[in-house]
């Protein structure tokens, strides 16, 4: 019962999006957010109210579920990048393949199809190969600290405290991606402190250390990428000389002055210090050179996974024009292109298409061709009159999805097949239904690419009806 905003002892009934938890009560559906699970018997107090929509937070656990672990890593309680965590690994599964069914049926109208088993991940630990860590004069001390009359330093290398975006907390160990990356980390945070240089200040855009990238590769290389705040020249030199000499397993050593008031360098030149300006990936007998601003799938082997179900709903021949929309640096492209008769790319960034032509050259694969520019204006009559009409398109498209435009225009080049892989399966299902006059949904492969998150891949077969 609701008293003074508060309900006691109250038991969590079951997931909901964007890895919320919630609580039906009476008074409607109450929205969890925090270390909570179904099952969970808990005290809760409302934060906010809009209209229907309620949002509560956890003030005490009195009993807990069954579905929990213990978390293994140190910062799970004030990090929101693993938030599940807490959450046994076959029950993550289970809501996530629940969540793709609940999105399609409620979503996308598509009830007749079946869900397959969603594709566990080998690794839970360790499997990302790029993370990106940001420096902060504001470092975010959790309460145990503050209560510890310890002094810390207010200099902060980590990740952002969840809602806040000036706060940074000091990552000592994350378990999403291998050795060197935790390493490199807190030697470069360690290097700084020593010598006084200066953290980024984002409420006043000003410091020199601002952001670190590091890419880990499945053939061992390694890449870094050190983003300065301004151009103080003596500390850029003394920062890369420091990781050039004391990392020697750095085989792609760059860094980018970004004055901006954003993070985000896709605009910034990027100046390579040392060693080579890309880092390789291998996919079967397949190699793709990542470079800074290359797009590539973060969970390498899960990728692997991933793209051998959208080939195989592919139902590839050898006779087959493939297009692949929104192909980025022509990684699914590539890794079908053996198996179809031409595969034609098109993706928005042009630096990205000029990496998928060189993955094709690199591989000796000489029947792709790639495009840049919008969809909606790209596969118009003339470009399909001159490349041919696709038997298959495959579509990856970001979370946001394919606007209504863009539908349209495939509808108008009628493949017999589309190949749908989604991040994002609230977005997939409303495409689908756009698309269900002329499409009928078949095969659905959920894949887990983000162990101990909400997020889970999608994959779907539509076949033209006939």
């Amino acid at each position: 019962m609701l008293k003074n905003n508060q309900y006691e002892y109250v038991e969590i009934t079951d997931f909901a999006a964007e890895g919320k938890c919630i609580f039906k009560s009476e008074d409607g559906v109450i929205f969890v957010e925090g270390n909570v699970a179904p099952g969970d018997i808990v005290d809760l107090q409302v934060v906010k109210t809009k209209k229907k929509l309620k949002e509560a937070i956890v003030t005490r656990i009195h009993k807990k579920s069954d579905l929990r672990t213990e978390p293994y890593c140190l910062h799970h309680d004030v990090c929101g990048g693993c938030k599940w965590q807490h959450i046994a690994y076959e029950h993550q599964l289970h809501f996530k393949r629940q969540q793709v069914i609940d999105h399609f049926e409620r979503l996308g109208k598509i009830r007749n199809v079946a869900v397959n088993q969603i594709l566990a991940a080998p690794k839970t630990e360790y499997y990302r190969n790029k993370l990106e860590f940001t420096f902060s004069n504001w470092r975010w001390l959790t309460k145990e600290q503050m209560d510890s009359g310890q002094v810390y330093s207010k200099h902060a290398l980590g990740f952002h405290v969840p809602k806040r975006f000036d706060k940074i907390f000091t990552v000592n160990h994350c378990h999403l991606q291998p050795d060197p990356s935790n390493t490199i980390r807190n030697s470069l945070h360690h290097f700084g402190e020593l010598h006084n240089i200066p953290y980024y200040d984002v409420r006043f855009n000003k410091g020199t250390l601002r952001n670190l990238v590091v890419r880990t590769a499945n053939t061992g290389d390694v890449m870094v990428i050190v983003q300065f705040g301004e151009q103080h020249d003596e500390a850029i030199e003394l920062v890369m000389e420091y990781l050039k000499k004391t990392h020697t397993e750095i085989t792609s050593l760059n860094y980018i002055v970004n004055l901006k008031g954003n993070d985000s360098y896709q605009d910034q030149e990027v100046i390579n210090y040392s060693g080579e300006k890309f880092i390789r990936e291998t996919m079967e007998d397949l190699t793709f050179l990542v470079g800074p601003k290359s797009f590539y799938q973060t969970n390498s082997e899960q990728a692997y996974q991933l793209f051998s179900v959208a080939r195989e709903y592919a139902g590839l021949t050898g006779n087959e024009s493939v297009y692949d929309l929104y192909t980025g640096t022509g990684t699914i492209a590539n890794f079908v292109a053996r198996r179809a008769k031409k595969v034609v790319g098109i993706e928005y960034v042009e630096a990205a298409v000029e990496d998928a032509r060189r993955n094709s050259e690199l591989n000796g694969i000489s029947n792709t061709s790639f495009f840049s520019g919008d969809m909606r204006w790209i596969m118009n009559e003339n470009f399909l009159m001159q490349h041919g009409k696709p038997d298959v398109i495959i579509t990856d498209p970001p979370r946001a999805g394919m606007d209504v435009p863009v539908v349209e225009t495939i509808l108008k080049a009628e493949p017999q097949k589309i190949v749908y892989v989604s991040c994002n399966t609230a977005t997939q299902a409303r495409d689908l239904a756009l698309m269900s006059e002329h499409y009928e949904v078949t095969k659905v492969q959920p894949v887990d690419m983000f162990p101990n998150t909400h997020h889970v891949e999608n994959v779907a077969l539509l076949v033209r009806k006939n």
